[in-house]
């Protein structure tokens, strides 16, 4: 399972990336306009599509002759499951541990 989150969490480590995740959580949108709204170049912003992309938090969709980046819920929805089933483990743990400290 950590194989499939560490992509993932590495593709969201960087900011600008969280930002364009952001964005694109409020509406599709091109790299052009992505970097209209922005600090960063609309080159920069199409290699951070790419990382985005490549882990499948993204994907791109054609209009017209423009093409526009949308978020895949999905797989962010399957990503926070994971994180809180790794919660109710790790919370089952330290039960566990309390319970034997107060037996001592």
């Amino acid at each position: 399972m950590s194989d499939t989150l560490l992509p993932m969490f590495a593709a969201l480590a960087d900011e600008t990336r969280w930002g364009i995740l952001a964005e694109l959580g409020r509406d599709d949108a091109s790299a052009s306009a992505l970097a209209a709204r922005m600090p960063v170049s609309r080159q920069a912003i199409a290699k951070h599509l790419s990382v985005l992309q490549e882990v499948g938090l993204v994907e791109p969709v054609r209009v017209g002759r423009e093409v526009r980046f949308r978020a895949i819920g999905a797989e962010l929805s399957a990503t926070a499951r994971r994180l809180d089933e790794i919660g109710r483990a790790w919370d089952r743990r330290l039960a566990a541990i309390k319970d034997i400290a107060e037996g001592l």
